[in-house]
């Protein structure tokens, strides 16, 4: 008799955009007569840019003709596309990552969830709260996680470090030391962020208990502030401690086009063996690559035309962000974020729950947003909005929301 992942019977509920999604639908069968704004998965909305969509263009005219056929891509990911990320987003830094530590994948989701595969199942994850749930989630269904307790909101095993408005939601070094440190930033949910000077501690931190950092930097497109790290690997000794991940899902609206990738230093090592040589195992063996005609498409966001059009993209949507914090502010809101990310982060009115917020705003103003809690514990009573949606929406939602 075969038997299942247990693990998966520990998840509680589903995952928390589904949950979102099925209340919304059953609203809108419910009311089809209401215009519901949603601002709450961090979907984009604007369209590929022009240099992009000729790109796209281009490489699938190549796949039709057998002279400039392409078939399986390269376990690393074309070089053309590597070569692009290494000059553009660490060079250019003052950077030296090398081609053959970048790792192309369909997106920054999917390698946060698939890198604990080379990590030992007793290894302890520490995660700021609230957080981006796949970190957890995928931790949990390893089995790396312990107990989940409804109560408390927490699994057993894992190391929490609430980020809260007194530490201007950003997360301070654990007391109990973990083995995984999972940071994100600017951070998805609250849009905070940390100078190079905080990130450095954590850097030197890693290094001297022996942890290994997972940094998402996936919307490091919109950080506006000077001295806020681009790079976890702006940071001296980041390359034997740290894993980046990166995604062209924000940056260049790929949410749909699916395009990301990993960088893991080839000095980055456990007891003499590479992480880098483990991941590549595991990249050739469960991964047959992004395709052809998506990474040309993603060199071309690096190009002058392709940096000049997501740059205006990136600018459309933290107006939005502008338009949004300032709204929230004149209805007599709480809110944050919104400054070097697309996220804002609100607190909930009237000891309201964020789910008891989630039906309010759904029912009365017909806006969709996150609730806090779905993050984690330290997220209750606070909701993320994303600035994701068009202008026009945008606006429409705040002014529904003055008006409640």
């Amino acid at each position: 008799m075969y038997k299942i992942n247990e693990n998966y019977l520990k998840l509680p509920g589903s995952y928390l955009f589904s949950m979102i999604g099925k209340k919304v639908n059953e609203y809108s069968k419910a009311h089809p007569e209401q215009e519901i704004i949603r601002l709450g998965i961090g979907d984009v909305t604007q369209p590929l840019a022009p240099a992009v969509i000729e790109a796209l263009h281009k490489a699938v005219d190549e796949m039709g003709k057998a002279e400039t056929f392409h078939g399986y891509a390269p376990e690393l990911g074309y070089e053309f596309l590597r070569q692009a990320i290494v000059e553009n987003d660490y060079k250019k830094r003052g950077v030296d990552i090398k081609v053959d530590e970048i790792f192309v994948s369909d997106g920054a989701k999917s390698d946060s969830g698939n890198i604990g595969d080379i990590f030992d199942i007793d290894n302890k994850i520490a995660v700021c709260d609230p957080v981006y749930p796949v970190y957890v989630d995928s931790n949990a269904m390893s089995g790396r996680t312990g107990n989940y307790d409804s109560k408390t909101e927490k699994w057993s095993e894992v190391i929490y470090m609430p980020c809260t408005e007194e530490t201007g939601f950003a997360p301070e070094l654990p007391k109990e030391e973990p083995d995984i440190i999972y940071l994100c930033f600017p951070n998805n949910p609250t849009g905070s962020t940390i100078n190079k000077t905080e990130l450095q501690k954590w850097v030197d931190y890693a290094l001297k208990v022996g942890a290994v950092i997972i940094y998402d930097a996936a919307y490091e497109a919109y950080i506006s502030e000077e001295d806020i790290p681009h790079t976890i690997f702006e940071c001296e000794g980041a390359k034997a401690c740290a894993i980046e991940l990166r995604s062209f899902s924000k940056n260049a609206g790929f949410t749909g086009t699916r395009l990301g990738f990993t960088v893991i230093p080839k000095e980055l090592k456990c007891n003499g063996v590479s992480l880098h040589s483990l991941w590549a195992r595991r990249h050739g063996t469960k991964f047959n690559g992004a395709p052809y005609i998506v990474q040309r498409a993603g060199e071309a966001v690096y190009s002058e035309e392709g940096k000049r059009q997501t740059k205006e993209q990136i600018a459309y949507y933290m107006n939005n962000a502008k338009v949004i914090r300032e709204g929230l502010k004149k209805a007599g809101y709480s809110a944050s974020g919104g400054i070097n990310a697309p996220y804002i982060w609100l607190k909930t009115p009237n000891n309201m729950t964020s789910w008891q917020f989630f039906d309010y705003l759904l029912e009365n103003a017909n806006v969709v947003g996150t609730p806090g809690s779905g993050f984690g514990p330290s997220g209750e009573g606070y909701f993320r909005l994303t600035s994701f949606g068009s202008y026009e929406n945008t606006v429409k939602a705040m002014e529904r929301i003055q008006k409640l």
